[in-house]
């Protein structure tokens, strides 16, 4: 069969008007620079600091640099088992309808720090856990979720798992990772927020 041909047939398999629920190209290509990007960014924004950077809080309510960077890899930790959950569970026939928009609300919300959220308390720092610790899983996670996105060929999108929030609810397989290095972003200008903050430590 020639490939026009192929593709037509291909096509026609689809119903009218119905979404792909497999990553395009370019999404899976996208989705893997957000990760490298965001994991480049909270690296450089954490490396060199002494303990007495890492400990700083601007105000007591606050988080310190060391809490934002628990708060980052913890929340990676869960995300990525959210997709996991959503990906255990059959595929939705409304999939389509339910999550319709979410991915632009997170695009457009999430990394720009738009909005204020209380994390939930599985996820809160509780600012024990050492420096090595948070950095050993971070990269660990994130190896771990970037091999999942350049090797799946799940369709994604067909999977979706409940979030707390009534905005995000619910969301698919693919947009519970992208809300990954998202997030990842969204914490990493918290963290130069800290570092900005008169009073943090020269050294």
């Amino acid at each position: 069969m020639k490939p026009a041909n192929l593709l037509l047939c291909l096509t026609l398999a689809l119903p009218a008007g119905a979404a792909d629920a497999t990553l395009s190209a370019k999404e899976r290509a996208d989705l893997v620079q957000y990760l490298k990007d965001a994991r480049a960014e909270f690296v450089d924004s954490v490396s060199g600091l002494s303990d007495q950077q890492w400990r700083w809080k601007p105000t007591p309510e606050r988080w310190s640099v060391g809490e934002c960077a628990e708060h980052i890899v913890l929340s990676e930790e869960m995300l990525f088992a959210k997709a996991q959950e959503a990906l255990h569970n059959p595929p939705d026939p409304d999939w389509e309808k339910k999550t319709a928009g979410k991915t632009e609300i997170l695009l457009q919300v999430m990394a720009q720090r738009k909005g204020k959220a209380v994390a939930p308390e599985e996820i809160a720092p509780a600012g024990k856990m050492a420096r090595a610790e948070i950095m050993s899983r971070y990269a660990k996670q994130r190896d771990a979720t970037l091999k999942f996105v350049e090797t799946t060929q799940i369709p994604l999108k067909k999977h979706i798992a409940p979030h707390p929030f009534p905005i995000f609810n619910p969301l698919n397989a693919y947009q519970w990772v992208l809300y990954i290095p998202l997030h990842n972003m969204r914490h990493d200008k918290q963290i130069a927020e800290v570092k900005a903050t008169p009073g943090f430590p020269a050294e």
